[in-house]
C-alpha cells in the first residue's frame, strides 16, 4: 500500500515546482522588457481587451485586489498603464495601456516561441498540459 503522505506521491508538488520552473524560463525574456511575470500577465489581458477594470483583471488573472493594486501602481509609475476612475462609478478603476504599454506588445511577440524552445518541450505537449490545467482550474 502506498504512503500517500510521501512527497513523491503528491500531485501538488510537481505542479508547484513546474509553475516555478516556467516562471524562471520567463525571467530573462521579461527582464529584457523590464517586466515581471505578473506584469506580463496584466499586459496579455490588456493587449487583448484594451480596457479593463481592476475587478475584471482580478477575475481573469485569479488575483485579489490587494495583490493587483500595488502591481498596477508600479506599472503606472513605469508609464505602461494608466489608472482612471470610471465616469459612471467613481469606485471603479479602469486600466488602459499607454503608448509605452502598447509598444511592448511588439517586443513581446517572440516570447511564446522562445519559451517553447527554452523548455525543450513540444507544442503538442504544452497544449496537453494547458488543457489539463484549464480543466482543473475551470471546474
Amino acid at each position: 500500500m502506498k504512503d500517500l503522505l510521501q512527497l513523491k506521491e503528491q500531485v501538488c508538488f510537481p505542479v508547484y515546482a513546474l509553475s516555478r520552473e516556467i516562471t524562471q524560463h520567463y525571467r530573462p525574456l521579461l527582464d529584457e522588457l523590464g517586466l515581471t511575470y505578473p506584469q506580463y500577465l496584466v499586459l496579455l489581458v490588456l493587449w487583448e481587451n484594451k480596457k479593463q477594470t481592476v475587478n475584471q483583471l482580478g477575475e481573469k488573472l485569479r488575483l485579489d485586489t490587494g495583490t493587483l493594486t500595488p502591481l498596477l501602481k508600479r506599472m503606472e509609475q513605469k508609464n505602461i498603464i494608466s489608472r482612471n476612475r470610471s465616469s459612471q462609478d467613481e469606485r471603479v478603476v479602469e486600466i488602459t495601456l499607454t503608448d509605452t504599454g502598447n509598444a511592448l506588445s511588439e517586443k513581446a511577440q517572440s516570447i511564446p516561441m522562445k519559451m517553447i524552445a527554452s523548455m525543450g518541450i513540444s507544442l503538442d505537449d504544452l497544449e496537453a498540459l494547458k488543457r489539463i490545467a484549464n480543466k482543473i482550474l475551470n471546474k
